[in-house]
């Protein structure tokens, strides 16, 4: 199986943190985030991994090498010009198109979610896409699930006027189960986003899902949020055993 880390974000709002490093680089146990993502996808069966790069490039590409010592084969993709969440996946599409299902995930979540679990929930209900998600009282994102875990609304950076008018406590999560299909609703070339310009159009297929997020995650945004991941592996309440090793 396939997957797509997207790591070509600015990590800004990590202030000095990633000023002269990618924010998956940012360290956990003396281990790069990165080293727990790659990890992970392993042991949920992926075994084909594109990360996409903006900046700082080079510091990823010679840590992680070909993939090897994740048994792993990692491609990259290059983004002089950044392309958003689903632009960076389209233009990844001739890999994508193979014919099978394939995952994405945000390359600041560190999860240790059940990735199979998902998976089997997707293709039992022919979903075009599923996506991880979690409660939580404030986030950039508000989905609305109905009693199938079907997605019927999804809003993403609401205004406080439409927090109001909504009544979900599920937010997207930053790891999506998806179909070659979803490819077509992707424009060519351009700038464009997962959230915002692909999942709000997809409601009206019937075909987008929602999944309950059932181990730990967390996205590494923040000094804060870094220092929850640092103790959420040191306590083990995020059980991920890094596989790469130092050069």
């Amino acid at each position: 199986m396939k997957a797509m880390l997207l790591c070509a974000g600015m990590g800004t709002r990590l202030g000095h943190l990633t000023r002269e490093l990618p924010k998956p680089m940012l360290p956990i146990q003396d281990r790069p985030l990165l080293d727990f993502l790659l990890s992970h996808l392993r042991s949920q069966g992926i075994d084909d991994v594109v990360i996409n790069l903006h900046f700082l490039p080079e510091i990823i590409q010679e840590y992680c090498g070909n993939g090897a010592r994740w048994h792993l084969r990692i491609t990259y993709s290059h983004e002089p010009t950044l392309l958003g969440t689903a632009g960076g996946l389209k233009k990844m599409e001739a890999l994508f198109r193979q014919g099978e299902t394939f995952l994405v995930q945000y390359g600041d979540i560190l999860t240790d979610q059940d990735f199979s679990r998902m998976l089997q929930f997707h293709r039992a209900h022919a979903a075009l896409a599923t996506l991880l998600v979690h409660q939580r009282s404030r986030s950039n994102s508000i989905v609305c699930l109905d009693s199938e875990n079907r997605i019927h609304d999804f809003l993403e950076r609401p205004t406080d006027e439409a927090r109001r008018l909504v009544a979900s406590p599920w937010v997207n999560s930053g790891v999506c189960v998806c179909e070659p299909e979803i490819l077509d609703h992707i424009p060519p070339g351009a700038f464009a986003d997962l959230p915002r310009d692909v999942f709000v159009k997809l409601i009206p297929t019937g075909r987008l899902y929602g999944f309950p997020l059932e181990g730990y995650r967390c996205a590494i945004d923040s000094p804060e949020r870094l220092e929850e991941a640092q103790k959420a592996v040191a306590n083990g309440r995020c059980q991920i055993s890094p596989l790469g090793l130092p050069d």
